[in-house]
């Protein structure tokens, strides 16, 4: 695939403050809508936590996000070598990464040491770092469009036996513009996909260390659904480094508060389409979309043919009418993890809870944001800034991603755009590492990555200056690869528009023109400063003429209409210097001074 052309940061020029700064300042911070609008109501969650899991200086663990089944056993284990036989769908053996059928073949992965921000201090520390040489450091090497952990698919946006034909792209719609059969079966396969167990991929149980188990003969491995497994992916790439038992760093973050975060999420949404085609055996299958940026204390698409309405008795739990309402979400016990030293292991924990709009404490997060927001966020020309965090203004990412307001100024209480729409949710889908639990989350982000489409349209390919080649947060450069996806897939892989990739949306987001119509309240705003400077004029010559009738009794009566503003008697024993300043001579007392 064709990386876009871009610039590389002048670093020299581009470093505004110590990084030792930034460290102390993420340490100190609570990340992304992890811990916002949520109430701590035991009632409505039985677990609410900082993230976990284990360093390799403790315990490292090798869960990649998606372990492909053949992969895991003693021998691939032992020998960090992922390189299965290609069976066809007709039973013939391909060999090896289809090397019979020069699709690819088993070669060394060289992942490049790219350098990253200090705000993560540590090497050999975590099991992402240079993902995922800590697992695995031989796979499929795929030639041309072939993908995949044996080079049985075809790459993103390509089809036919040889993947040498451009796909044509499935179309992702507007949820409420769909009809009552094309939600009917949404809503069905997702439903599904949350209760098939995924026949290729399987996620570890327990860490590095414990990984063959007590005898080093039986991989501590489990099954785990399509959709709890996106979820797994989501947990696992936010999750903390531990550098000891409760002893977190949490100034990391593989998915967000960096350049990746729309690569990042793009690429997750496309493995739940393609995952789900496949569950389906329907290539046309396509994600929807929630257009959130409709504004307003409503949650539209929270209704029984959609993602589900309120529970009628328990404002915090789903309608019984939805399917979502029976699904419990995983990977929510982050502290017990810790305290465990384990990993989630994809086990039930608790139904999904919702609240949309209902959180009193916080008002700013009880609207959703509006179509003007959006509007001015694609105005911004740059990608991202200097320092590539959640800090950077003038970043198109930083103000789509919601810590930026939407003309790209930063401030710590801004809260917008993407991640408004999860703190408006006030439940699990607002708690950033369990957030991908609630449906809403497919939804919410497609209509963000159309919003990313819509700027890749807008800008042109000098305008891509901000994405960082080096200096950004770990992993989030431009050639990073992503984790926890295997086979290895770089952030430039999927930077480009959605067509090349094999998908599109119905609607793009749009700017704002120069001469859009006044929204209703800009008019009512309008109205009201007009009445207002109305007012004032009246008030103000009102006054005046009062005041020049009182004069002209004043004249009629022989005292005359005006007298002198400073009297003989206030004058004595004052005079003004030539530096201007006053001097007192009648009292003992001199003040001096202009």
């Amino acid at each position: 695939m064709q990386t876009p052309s871009l610039k590389r940061h002048n670093k020299q020029t581009t470093r505004s403050r110590p990084w030792t700064e930034l460290v102390q300042r993420h340490k100190k911070e609570d990340r992304s809508f992890r811990r916002e609008g949520i109430p701590e109501n035991p009632e409505m969650f039985t677990v609410y936590v900082s993230a976990v899991v284990l360093a390799a200086c403790l315990v490292a663990v090798p869960v990649s996000g998606q372990f492909p089944r053949s992969c895991m056993t003693v021998d691939g284990i032992v020998s960090k070598e992922c390189c299965p036989e290609l069976i066809s769908p007709d039973g013939r053996n391909l060999g090896v990464c289809g090397e019979n059928a020069s699709r690819g073949s088993c070669q060394d992965l060289a992942v490049p040491d790219i350098p990253h921000n200090p705000e993560y201090p540590f090497t050999n520390v975590d099991d992402r770092e240079r993902w995922p040489n800590k697992f695995f450091n031989r796979t499929c090497a795929c030639q041309g469009n072939f993908w995949g952990y044996n080079c049985g698919e075809c790459r993103y946006g390509w089809t036919g036996e040889s993947c040498a034909q451009p796909a044509p792209p499935v179309l992702r719609k507007n949820i409420q513009n769909c009809t009552a059969e094309e939600r009917r079966r949404f809503v069905d396969a997702l439903d599904q996909a949350k209760r098939s167990v995924h026949p290729d991929y399987i996620i570890c149980k327990e860490h590095w260390l414990g990984l063959l188990g007590p005898n080093g003969t039986e991989p501590q491995v489990a099954n785990v659904t399509i959709y709890n497994l996106f979820v797994w992916m989501h947990y696992y790439a936010v999750r903390d480094t531990l550098l000891g038992p409760g002893q977190p760093f949490k100034a990391i973050d593989f998915a967000h508060e960096g350049p990746a975060y729309n690569t990042w999420h793009r690429m997750h949404l496309l493995w739940l389409e393609r995952e789900m085609q496949k569950m389906l055996g329907d290539e046309s299958f396509a994600l929807h979309y929630w257009d959130w940026s409709v504004g307003g204390t409503e949650c539209d698409v929270c209704t029984d043919d959609m993602m589900g309405a309120r529970h009628p008795l328990n404002p915090t739990a789903l309608s019984p009418g939805s399917p979502f309402s029976r699904w419990q979400s995983v990977c929510m016990s982050l502290d017990d993890y810790n305290r465990l030293v384990t990993l989630c292991n994809g086990t039930d924990e608790g139904p999904i809870f919702r609240n949309p709009g209902g959180n009193v404490d916080r008002p700013a997060v009880r609207v959703l944001p509006r179509r003007e927001d959006v509007g001015r966020c694609l105005d911004i020309p740059e990608y991202d800034r200097f320092d590539w965090t959640k800090v950077a203004g003038g970043s198109f990412r930083n103000s789509l991603e919601g810590y930026s307001d939407p003309e790209g100024t930063y401030h710590p209480d801004i809260r917008s755009l993407h991640n408004l729409a999860h703190l408006f949710l006030n439940g699990t889908g607002a708690i950033t590492h369990a957030s991908a639990n609630d449906p809403i989350f497919v939804l919410l982000h497609s209509y963000s990555d159309a919003i990313f489409d819509a700027w890749l349209r807008l800008q042109n390919s000098s305008s891509l200056i901000g994405y960082p080649e080096e200096g950004a947060p770990i992993g989030h450069n431009l050639n990073n690869t992503m984790v926890p996806f295997l086979p290895v897939i770089r952030n430039a892989d999927v930077f480009q528009l959605s067509e090349d990739l094999g998908y599109a949306y119905d609607v793009l987001p749009q700017r704002i023109p120069s001469n859009q119509p006044l929204s209703g309240i800009e008019i009512f705003g309008i109205a009201v400063g007009v009445v207002f400077l109305i007012v004032v004029v009246v008030s103000v010559a009102s006054v005046s003429v009062r005041v020049l009738s009182c004069r002209r009794r004043q004249g009629r009566d022989g005292r005359g209409v005006y007298e002198p503003l400073v009297r003989d008697d206030v004058r004595t024993g004052r005079q003004y210097t030539a530096e201007g300043s006053v001097v007192y001579t009648d009292d003992q007392v001199k003040y001096e001074g202009n």
